[in-house]
C-alpha cells in the first residue's frame, strides 16, 4: 500500500511546456477579465473566473497528474482522465465565457492585426457557426468517442505518444464543441430552440450508456494491452468494468443534470395568457361538430376492442395452449399492454375511453338500474392496491403471459364483474375503486400531455346549471363526480367525453397540458380532495411504480432463476420489491428531510414527493413493455392467421430491432428527468431557501436515481423474448 501511495505521488508529469501554457493562458483571461469587469461595470461576475481557473485545473490534473501516467496500466484510470477531458473542462472552460476576456487580454496589437483578419474573414466565421451547430457538434463528439475506442484505435493511441496526444486532444476539442451550444459562451444569439438542449443531452446520455454497458457487460476482454502490463492483483477484466462504471454513471450524471435544470427552466416560464378570440360562425360549427364527434369516436373503439375481447376469449377457450400461436397468448400480454402505455405517453388514458367492459354495461344499465350506493369505507384505492398487488404476484406465479386458457377466464371475470358491480352501485363505481387496469391508467395519466378540462375558467364561473356534472338530454354528466371547475389531472378521469358533449357552452375539451403538472401543484381535487392527505392514493402510486422495476426484472435470468429456486420465492420478491421496499425508502426519505430543518407538515410533504417517482416509474413501465412489443410485434400475425385459416404459413423470428436500446433509454432518462423536476417544484414549494429546498430534495433525488440505475441494470440484462416461437 505504501509504495503504491508513494509511486502515485512521485508519477507526477510536470511537462514544462504544458504548464506554462496553461499559466499563459490563465494570465490572458485574468487580465482580460478584469478589463471587461472593469469596462461592462460587472459587480457579480467571479463565478466565470472560477469556472474557467477550475476547467484549467481541471486539464492540469488529466494531463500532469498520476491519472497520466497510470492510463497506460489501468483502464479506469484511462477512463477517468477521458471523462475530465471531455466531460468536465470543457464545459467549465465554456462558463468562464472565455472568448471577449481573451481577446481583451492578449495584447492589442497581436489581436488587431493578427487576429482581426481571421476573426472578420466570413468563411471562417461560417465554418465556426457551422461546426458550432447542435448536429454537427454532436456527431463529432459521437464520432471522436466511438472511433477512439474502438479497440484497434485504442491501442494504437497506447503505444504512441504522437497517437495519444492525438486522441486527447480530439476528446478535448469535440467536447468543446459539444457543450458550445449548451453553455452559449460569446456575443450573438443562438438559432436554435429553447428546448434543443434537452434532447441534445439525452441522445448523447444514450451513447454513452450504450458504450458503458458494452464494458461493463461485454464478457471479454477488449483491450488486451491491459493484460499484459497487470500492476496489482485487480484483474483486467474487474479493471474494464470498473471503467465502464466510471464512464457510466459520472457520465450520465453530467448529460442529466444540465438536462434537468434546463428541462425546469423551460417549464417554468410563465405562458402567456391567451387572449380572447370572437367566434366567428364557422368556427361555432366547428366547435359544435367536434362536440359531437369525440363521443361517437369513443363507441366506435367500445364496438372495435369489444369484438377484439370476444375473439381472444374465444381463442383462448378453444383454441390451442400454446401461447405464441393463441390470440389470448399475444394480444393482451404483448400489443395491448405496449400499445396501451404509449397512448397515456403520447395522449392520454385511451384505453379508458375506448373500455370494452363500459360498453357492455352501458347498453345492460336497462335491466340493472344500480340504485345502491357504494360502502363508505371501501370508497378508497385500498382495493385496487391489493389487486394490483395480487396481479404482480399471479402473473409470474401462474405464467399468466403463458395461459391462454387463463387469460381468457380473466377478461371473462372482468365482463361479469362490472355487470355486477355497476349494476348493483351507482355511478362508476368499477371504474373508480376497484378495477385494477383502470388505476394503473389512472395514475399514469398524471403525466399525460393531455387532460380533459375547462378551456376558458370564467366561463364555468358564470354556469348556472353545472350540466358537466349533473348532465342533461345530450350526455348523463360525470358519473365519477368529477366537477370540470375543481377538476386538476386525468386521476380518475376515464376519458368518456360525457362532459364534453353536455356541456352547453362548448367550454370542455380535451386540453394540452404540461406533463406532470397535477404533481407539481396540491390543490383540491373534485371527488378526490388533496393529493397531500391520500395516502390510499400515494400508495397505489409507490406500488405501480415499484411493480414496474418488479415485473421487468422478473423477467431477467438472473432473477427467473432465484424465483424457481425455492417454492415462495416469487411471492417473497413481489412483497420486498413492490411493497416492502417503497415502505421503506419512502420512511427513510423522511427522516431525511426531517433533519433539513425546514419547517414543513412532514407527512405531506412526503406524500407529495413520493408521488413524483410516478415519472421514473411509468417509463420502467414503458422502457420494458416496448421491449416485448419491439422483439414480438411480428407474433401476432401467426396467432391471427391460425385463428383465421387453422394453418401457419410463416413464423417470424424473434430479434431486437437497434433502435430498441437507444428508445428504452431515452424513455428512462425522460422519467428520471421528470420526476426530479417535480421533486424539486415540491420542494421549493416547501422551503424558503435554495439550500433549504436541495437538502428536502436531495434524499427523494437519490432514491430516484437509485431507481433509474435498477432499470438501466434491469433493461441490459438477458431477458425472455415473449409471445413468439424460439
Amino acid at each position: 500500500m505504501q509504495s503504491s501511495a508513494s509511486a502515485a505521488l512521485l508519477s507526477w508529469t510536470l511537462d514544462a511546456r504544458a504548464i506554462v501554457l496553461l499559466l499563459l493562458i490563465a494570465f490572458f483571461y485574468v487580465r482580460g477579465w478584469m478589463r471587461t469587469r472593469r469596462l461592462l461595470l460587472r459587480t457579480n461576475d467571479f463565478d466565470r473566473l472560477y469556472a474557467f481557473l477550475g476547467g484549467l485545473a481541471v486539464l492540469f490534473v488529466a494531463t500532469e497528474s498520476p491519472l497520466d501516467t497510470f492510463d497506460s496500466l489501468f483502464l479506469s484510470a484511462h477512463m477517468a482522465q477521458h471523462l475530465l477531458l471531455m466531460m468536465v473542462a470543457p464545459p467549465l472552460i465554456l462558463r468562464g465565457d472565455p472568448v471577449l476576456p481573451m481577446l481583451r487580454g492578449l495584447p492589442k496589437q497581436f489581436v488587431k492585426e493578427g487576429l482581426g483578419p481571421f476573426l472578420t474573414w466570413m468563411p471562417l466565421r461560417r465554418l465556426g457557426r457551422f461546426i458550432t451547430s447542435p448536429v454537427f457538434a454532436w456527431c463529432a463528439f459521437a464520432v471522436s468517442t466511438l472511433f477512439w475506442h474502438l479497440p484497434k484505435f485504442y491501442e494504437l493511441a497506447l503505444h504512441s505518444t504522437a497517437w495519444h496526444g492525438i486522441q486527447h486532444a480530439s476528446f478535448f476539442w469535440t467536447g468543446i464543441l459539444f457543450w458550445w451550444p449548451i453553455i452559449q459562451p460569446g456575443p450573438g444569439r443562438p438559432k436554435w430552440p429553447r428546448w434543443m438542449p434537452v434532447p441534445y443531452l439525452l441522445f448523447a446520455d444514450i451513447l454513452n450508456t450504450a458504450l458503458s454497458a458494452f464494458f461493463v457487460f461485454s464478457g471479454h476482454l477488449l483491450y488486451p494491452t491491459y493484460e499484459a502490463v497487470r500492476a496489482s492483483s485487480l484483474s483486467a477484466q474487474d479493471d474494464q468494468a470498473l471503467a465502464g462504471l466510471i464512464m457510466w454513471v459520472p457520465g450520465s450524471l453530467i448529460y442529466l443534470v444540465p438536462a434537468f435544470v434546463l428541462a425546469m427552466r423551460i417549464f417554468s416560464v410563465p405562458q402567456m395568457a391567451a387572449a380572447p378570440v370572437r367566434a366567428t360562425r364557422s368556427r361555432r360549427i366547428r366547435r359544435r361538430s367536434s362536440r359531437f364527434t369525440l363521443p361517437r369516436l369513443r363507441r366506435v373503439l367500445q364496438a372495435v376492442m369489444l369484438l377484439i375481447a370476444i375473439v381472444v376469449m374465444a381463442d383462448g377457450f378453444f383454441g390451442p395452449q400454446i401461447a405464441p400461436l393463441n390470440m389470448a397468448g399475444v394480444l393482451p400480454w404483448i400489443h395491448w399492454r405496449a400499445l396501451s402505455i404509449l397512448a397515456l405517453l403520447a395522449v392520454g388514458n385511451l384505453f379508458c375511453m375506448a373500455c370494452p367492459f363500459m360498453f357492455v354495461r352501458d347498453f345492460s344499465r336497462k335491466l340493472l338500474p344500480a340504485r345502491f350506493r357504494w360502502p363508505k369505507a371501501l370508497r378508497t384505492k385500498w382495493m385496487a392496491v391489493v389487486l394490483i398487488a395480487l396481479y404482480l404476484w399471479a402473473y409470474e406465479a401462474f405464467g399468466l403471459w403463458n395461459s391462454p386458457w387463463l387469460t381468457a377466464w380473466i377478461i371473462a371475470g372482468y365482463f361479469l364483474a362490472v355487470l355486477l358491480i355497476d349494476g348493483l352501485f351507482r355511478g362508476a363505481t368499477f371504474c373508480k375503486y376497484v378495477c385494477p387496469i383502470g388505476q394503473f391508467h389512472f395514475v399514469s395519466s398524471l403525466i399525460s400531455p393531455r387532460e380533459v378540462g375547462v378551456k376558458r375558467p370564467e366561463v364555468c364561473r358564470s354556469c348556472k346549471t353545472y350540466d358537466c356534472i349533473r348532465g342533461n338530454e345530450r350526455a348523463p354528466g360525470c358519473e365519477l363526480y368529477l366537477f370540470q371547475p375543481k377538476k386538476a389531472g386525468n386521476l380518475d378521469c376515464t376519458f368518456c367525453l360525457d362532459c364534453v358533449k353536455a356541456c352547453p357552452h362548448d367550454n370542455v375539451s380535451l386540453i394540452s397540458i404540461v406533463p406532470a403538472k397535477a404533481l407539481i401543484t396540491d390543490p383540491y381535487r373534485s371527488s378526490i380532495g388533496r393529493l397531500s392527505k391520500r395516502t390510499d392514493i400515494v400508495a397505489l402510486a409507490l406500488l405501480i411504480t415499484f411493480g414496474a422495476f418488479v415485473n421487468a426484472a422478473g423477467m431477467i435470468s438472473p432473477v427467473m432463476a432465484w424465483e424457481r429456486s425455492t417454492p415462495g420465492n416469487i411471492a417473497l420478491f413481489v412483497l420486498g420489491g413492490a411493497v416492502i421496499c417503497p415502505a421503506l425508502a419512502v420512511l427513510l426519505a423522511g427522516l431525511l428531510n426531517r433533519l433539513s430543518g425546514a419547517r414543513l407538515k412532514e407527512m405531506d410533504f412526503a406524500r407529495r414527493s413520493a408521488l413524483a417517482l410516478v415519472p421514473v416509474g411509468v417509463a420502467m413501465w414503458a422502457a420494458h413493455l416496448l421491449y416485448h412489443l419491439g422483439t414480438s410485434f411480428g407474433g401476432a400475425w401467426p396467432a391471427i392467421q391460425r385463428a383465421a385459416t387453422g394453418a401457419i404459413t410463416a413464423v417470424a423470428m424473434p430479434s431486437a430491432p437497434g433502435w430498441l436500446a437507444p428508445a428504452q433509454i431515452l424513455l428512462l432518462d425522460a422519467g428520471l428527468l421528470l420526476t426530479l423536476y417535480v421533486a424539486w417544484r415540491i420542494a421549493s414549494q416547501y422551503a424558503g431557501k435554495v439550500r433549504t429546498a436541495a437538502a428536502l430534495v436531495a434524499p427523494w433525488a437519490a432514491l430516484s436515481c437509485a431507481l433509474y440505475a435498477a432499470g438501466i441494470w434491469i433493461l441490459f440484462q438477458p431477458m425472455q423474448m415473449r409471445g413468439m416461437l424460439h
